[in-house]
């Protein structure tokens, strides 16, 4: 094989605990002690000595995500090498966290550092909305996290918008816990906005933060779809 032909995706040397290898593929710079959460299944290829094994506090934590429909499957990773993670083709987002908290969907974790601390929580202020969102995996502390998006995600600064910033709640992928998040129903354009909940609302969000949101109002499916 002529190697011209390959050149472009031999990955370059990591400058980085965790970056993206083209946009569906996270790479991660793994060493002795650093050990890695990530879903059951993503690892996808990896270079030197990486092992991988069954978190049993994960796999607690995932058994009472099931109470929730957040269930997370997760695998210890560790070892000296680089590892790489996909997920039926989703787009990757690698967040460095510093000191922060973050609130994830379930469904668009893919990977965190063993360190940071996480759990299922409790979305507040949408209590009333049943159904949909109520619960989501809560990751803090120094260190990265990998998320997944159906598509190339937006980012919005909500400190810099100056006013609330709304979003169909399908469509979310993660936001900063210290954001003030309420609930909005739409009365009036219940064809029009939103899919599937028979009566139409969005999360509103304000204070100093971000909101990253997927093109795709659908969450909650895994992309095995697409693969059929």
């Amino acid at each position: 094989m002529d190697q011209r032909m390959t050149t472009s995706h031999v990955p370059a040397a990591p400058t980085a605990r965790m970056e993206n290898h083209g946009p569906t593929m996270a790479r991660v710079a793994m060493r002795t002690g650093q050990d890695l959460l990530a879903r059951a299944g993503s690892m996808v290829a990896y270079e030197g000595y990486v092992q991988y094994e069954s978190n049993p506090s994960a796999l607690g934590r995932a058994v009472a995500g099931r109470l929730t429909g957040e269930n997370v499957p997760l695998m210890r990773c560790h070892g000296d090498g680089q590892l790489f993670l996909a997920d039926y083709g989703a787009n990757v987002v690698c967040l460095p966290l510093n000191g922060e908290n973050i609130s994830v969907n379930a469904t668009n974790v893919l990977a965190f550092d063993a360190h940071l601390e996480w759990g299922v929580q409790r979305v507040k202020g949408i209590a009333k909305f049943a159904g949909q969102g109520l619960f989501n995996l809560g990751i803090s502390g120094t260190g990265w996290v990998a998320i997944t998006s159906r598509g190339i995600p937006v980012v919005v600064d909500c400190g810099a918008s100056g006013g609330e910033t709304y979003v169909d709640p399908d469509a979310l992928v993660a936001w900063s816990t210290g954001l003030e998040v309420r609930g909005k129903r739409s009365f009036k354009a219940t064809s029009l906005i939103g899919r599937g909940s028979g009566e139409a609302y969005q999360l509103g969000f304000s204070g100093q933060g971000f909101v990253i949101v997927q093109p795709s109002e659908d969450s909650t499916e895994r992309l095995t779809g697409a693969q059929n």
